[in-house]
C-alpha cells in the first residue's frame, strides 16, 4: 500500500512538474518571439532607410549628370550660334565690299568708255590729217602711196636677198670646213677607242690525236667510221701523213665545230662505230645549240643590251660560227656596236640605241628565212618581227643603203660597218665568194624532193647528196645525180669540175627482247 502511494505520488509529481515545465517553456518562448519580432522590425526599418538613402544618392547622381549634359549641349549651341553670328557678320562685310568694288568697277567702265570715245575721235582726226599729208606727198612725188610702198619693198627685198645669200655662203663654207674637221676627229677618236684585234677565219680545223692507233680507230674497217662521220656532219676529214693530227675541212664553222666536238667525245669514250657516231653527232648538235644561246646571252650582257627577244639572242650566238669576208661575224658585230655607241655619244644621240642597232645590223646573215632577200632587208624584217624600235629597224635595213634612211642612227651603223670592215687585214674577199658558191651548191641540191642532206666537200670539188631510202629508189638516185650535175653546170660558175655523189642507204633494225 505504501509502495502504491509512493508510485502514485511520484507520477503525480512528475505530471505536475511536466505541466509547470510546459507553462514555463511557453512563457520563455513567447518572450523570445516578441524579442525576435522587435529585432526584425528594427532591422527592416534600418534596411528600408538604407535603400531610401541609396535611391536618393542615385537620383542626385543622375540629376547631376543630366544637368551637366544639358549644360554642355547648351554651351555647344551657344558656341554654334556665335560662329553663325561671326560668319553672318563676315558675309555682310564681304557683301558690303563687293558692292563697293562693283561701284568702283562701274565707275572705271564709265571712265574707260569716255577714254575710248576720246581716242576714237583723235584717231578719226589723225586719219583725216594723214590722208591730207599723203595727198600732198603724192602730188610732190608724182606717184601714189601704193606704188611708192611697192618700190621700197622690192628694193629692200633685193638688198636683203643679196646680204642673206652672202651670209649663207659664208656659213656653208665655214660649216663644211668645221664639219670635215669634226667628222675626222670623231671617226679617229672612235677608231682609237674601239681598236680590236682582227683575224681571218679559215676553212680548216686541226684535231690533235695521241697516236696512230686512235687514227686507225677513227678510220674504221674499210673506212666505214670516217665515212659515217663525214655523212653525219658534212665535214671532209683529211687523214694524211701529218703526225698526231687530223684535218677537218668545211666552209661552215658550225659543221667543223660539231665534227670536232663529236670526235673529241668519241675518242674519250673509245666506242667508235657508225651507230655510236650518229648518236654522238646528234647529241653534240643539241649541245651546240645550247652553247649558241649562251654565247648570245653573254654577248648581250657584255655590251649592256637588255630586253632582246630570245630568238634574236640565239641568232647573235650563231654569229660566232659565221664569217663575213673571212672576218668573224660576232666580233665584227660587237665592234660595230661599240663604234656606233661612241659615235652616238660624240653626236649627242642615245648610245644604247646605237649600240643595239650596231649589234643587230648583220642579223640577216645568220637567218634561214627568205634567203633571196638581201641580208640588210632580212635583218630589218626580223627586227620588226621581234618588236624592235622603228629607228633600230631602219638602221639595220639601211646600212647598205638598200632602203631609205629615216633614222639618225642609220648613218652611224653604215659608218661603223665600214670602219670595222676597212681595218687592215680584217676581211678577205676570196673566202666570202667561196663560201657563197658552196652554199649555193648545197641549196641547189637540197631543193630536189627526197634529198635530206647536201654537203659540199673537198673545197667544192665534190657534192655529197644524202637521200631518203623510202622516197628515192636506186634508179631515181642515179637520175638525180645527173640532174643535179646538169643544173650546177648550167647555173653556177666554178673552177675545174664538181663530182656529185648521191648516197642512198637502207637499214634494217630489229630488237631482241
Amino acid at each position: 500500500m505504501n509502495a502504491t502511494s509512493i508510485i502514485i505520488g511520484f507520477v503525480a509529481g512528475a505530471i505536475i512538474a511536466l505541466v509547470i515545465y510546459i507553462i514555463l517553456a511557453r512563457t520563455i518562448l513567447k518572450g523570445k518571439r516578441n524579442e525576435i519580432l522587435e529585432k526584425a522590425e528594427i532591422e527592416g526599418e534600418k534596411i528600408k532607410n538604407e535603400r531610401i538613402l541609396q535611391a536618393k544618392e542615385k537620383y542626385l547622381s543622375l540629376k547631376s549628370e543630366h544637368e551637366k549634359s544639358v549644360n554642355e549641349r547648351n554651351a555647344q549651341i551657344r558656341e554654334a550660334e556665335n560662329r553663325v553670328r561671326q560668319k553672318e557678320g563676315t558675309l555682310n562685310q564681304k557683301l558690303a565690299d563687293a558692292d563697293r568694288k562693283q561701284k568702283e568697277v562701274d565707275a572705271q567702265k564709265q571712265s574707260l568708255q569716255a577714254q575710248k570715245e576720246a581716242v576714237k575721235a583723235k584717231e578719226e582726226e589723225y586719219e583725216i590729217l594723214r590722208e591730207q599729208v599723203i595727198r600732198q606727198i603724192e602730188a610732190v612725188a608724182g606717184m601714189s602711196a601704193g606704188e611708192a610702198r611697192t618700190q621700197l619693198v622690192e628694193s629692200m627685198k633685193a638688198e636683203a636677198r643679196t646680204q642673206a645669200q652672202a651670209y649663207i655662203n659664208d656659213c656653208i663654207d665655214e660649216a663644211r670646213l668645221n664639219a670635215a674637221k669634226e667628222a675626222k676627229r670623231i671617226v679617229i677618236n672612235t677608231i682609237q677607242r674601239t681598236a680590236t684585234e682582227t683575224a681571218i677565219e679559215n676553212a680548216v680545223t686541226t684535231f690533235p690525236i695521241e697516236n696512230d692507233e686512235i687514227k686507225g680507230r677513227i678510220i674504221g674497217r674499210e673506212g666505214r667510221n670516217i665515212r659515217a662521220l663525214e655523212s653525219a656532219t658534212g665535214v671532209e676529214i683529211v687523214v694524211d701523213d701529218t703526225p698526231d693530227a687530223i684535218l677537218l675541212s668545211a666552209f661552215d664553222p658550225v659543221r667543223r665545230e660539231v665534227a670536232r666536238l663529236a670526235l673529241h667525245q668519241l675518242v674519250v669514250d673509245g666506242r667508235i662505230h657508225p651507230a655510236r657516231i650518229e648518236e654522238v653527232v646528234s647529241k653534240v648538235q643539241k649541245q651546240l645549240e645550247e652553247e649558241i644561246l649562251e654565247t648570245g646571252k653573254r654577248t648581250c650582257i657584255d655590251l649592256g643590251i637588255h630586253g632582246l627577244s630570245m630568238e634574236l639572242v640565239r641568232l647573235i650566238g650563231r654569229m660566232k660560227y659565221r664569217s663575213s669576208y673571212g672576218q668573224n661575224l660576232l666580233q665584227h658585230s660587237r665592234e660595230v656596236a661599240n663604234i656606233c655607241s661612241v659615235l652616238a655619244s660624240e653626236l649627242g644621240l642615245n648610245p644604247k640605241i646605237a649600240k643595239r642597232a650596231g649589234l643587230l645590223h648583220d642579223i640577216g646573215k645568220v637567218s634561214d628565212e627568205d634567203p633571196d632577200l638581201p641580208h640588210a632587208l632580212l635583218g630589218m624584217k626580223l627586227a620588226e618581227q621581234y618588236k624592235e624600235k622603228a629607228e633600230i629597224c631602219n638602221a639595220i635595213g639601211a646600212h647598205h643603203e638598200e632602203t631609205e634612211m629615216t633614222s639618225l642612227y642609220a648613218p652611224l651603223v653604215l659608218v661603223g660597218d665600214a670602219i670595222s670592215g676597212a681595218r687592215p687585214g680584217a676581211r678577205r674577199e676570196v673566202i666570202e665568194s667561196y663560201i657563197k658558191r658552196l652554199k649555193g651548191m648545197e641549196s641547189l641540191a637540197g631543193a630536189y624532193p627526197g634529198v635530206t642532206k647536201a654537203y659540199a666537200i673537198q673545197a667544192g670539188r665534190e657534192l655529197r647528196v644524202i637521200v631518203g631510202a623510202e622516197q628515192v629508189s636506186d634508179a631515181q638516185a642515179e637520175v638525180l645525180s645527173g640532174e643535179i650535175a646538169k643544173k650546177i653546170q648550167d647555173e653556177m660558175t666554178y673552177p675545174g669540175q664538181v663530182k656529185i655523189t648521191v648516197i642512198r642507204e637502207t637499214r634494217s633494225v630489229a630488237y631482241a627482247k
